[in-house]
């Protein structure tokens, strides 16, 4: 606060103590002001204690974090000892427009997809995604030729650890090594194994959520046998709209190794509906920008945290 000085008795001895004290209050009160914060991290629990079978205590859950609905995967575990599911209540993929150029349109929709979390350690979680029916139709409309397949897909274990940033600061990042394991019988993918890892960040932007991924796949050649490498890159942005409602967008890109292959790019948008601390509901879709993109996959979904 400024004090302003009046009257003309500037040198008496009751001017010069009301300076005194006033500096006294200038230099005191911005050390009271520095020293409340840094009480507030010295209360800043240790939860490395933590594990799948002594459970982090509600009042210290981080805030909830999933790897949906977007293709960048979070920088943040489970906390130890909680429980996560991850899903679409439903989705659909529709494909026309091939790098080939043939008349060939694809369509594909899965009822409930997940991923189903539980957290393990302070810093690690153990995931399973899975999707429980798949439905695929494939139809060349020259030779009005109709290919249907559906059933129960694969499922692809997951471990995510994270590095830094989990419970604080502006930069987080993580590890998720994958493999794909081919359960189903139906034919509904290319029935190998495949894996690879994937390294998402996040940053802390007042405002904002902005995060980044990078991965390497190792996938099944499509022409003949034997596996290539495939680089996936991402970044996701998001604003809160209202207390509730956040809005997203993202753009993400893979390229493949394998020869005469083509790159996947899409823009994906999406909105988030933060119902309570543990319970978010989610609906977007994914737009392809090239012709070995999937053209459109709405999708329908949620987060729920135990």
């Amino acid at each position: 606060m400024k004090r302003r000085f009046r009257g003309v008795a500037e040198h008496s001895a009751r001017r010069v103590c009301g300076l005194f004290h006033a500096g006294a209050l200038a230099v005191a009160a911005p050390t009271v002001a520095w020293a409340a914060p840094e009480t507030g991290e010295s209360e800043k629990p240790d939860k490395s204690q933590y594990t799948l079978l002594n459970p982090t205590p509600r009042r210290y859950l981080r805030e909830l974090s999933a790897d949906r609905p977007d293709k960048t995967d979070s920088a943040f575990t489970v906390d130890a000892g909680h429980f996560q599911i991850e899903m679409d209540f439903a989705n659909l993929t529709s494909d026309r427009h091939n790098p080939d150029r043939t008349d060939v349109r694809k369509t594909a929709y899965e009822v409930a997809p997940m991923n189903l979390k539980i957290g393990l350690l302070n810093n690690l979680d153990g995931q399973l995604t899975l999707s429980p029916y798949r439905w695929e139709q494939t139809e060349d409309t020259r030779t009005g030729t109709v290919e249907r397949r559906s059933g129960f897909g694969d499922i692809t274990p997951r471990v995510k650890v994270n590095l830094v940033g989990n419970d604080g600061g502006f930069f987080a990042l993580a590890l998720i090594p994958f493999v794909k394991l081919p359960v189903n019988r139906s034919h509904v993918g290319n029935g190998s194994v495949e894996g690879g890892l994937k390294v998402p960040c996040a940053f802390d932007v007042p405002g904002w959520e902005v995060g980044f991924q990078t991965e390497v796949d190792c996938n099944r050649n499509e022409a003949n046998a034997g596996y290539h490498a495939a680089f996936v890159n991402s970044i996701s942005v998001g604003h809160s709209v209202t207390g509730k409602l956040s809005c997203y967008a993202e753009f993400y890109s893979s390229v493949s190794t394998e020869r005469r292959s083509n790159w996947v790019g899409t823009v994906d948008t999406w909105i988030t509906c933060q119902l309570n601390g543990n319970l978010r509901l989610d609906a977007g879709v994914y737009i392809g920008l090239t012709r070995a993109a999937e053209d459109w996959h709405p999708f329908l979904g949620m987060t729920w945290r135990f």
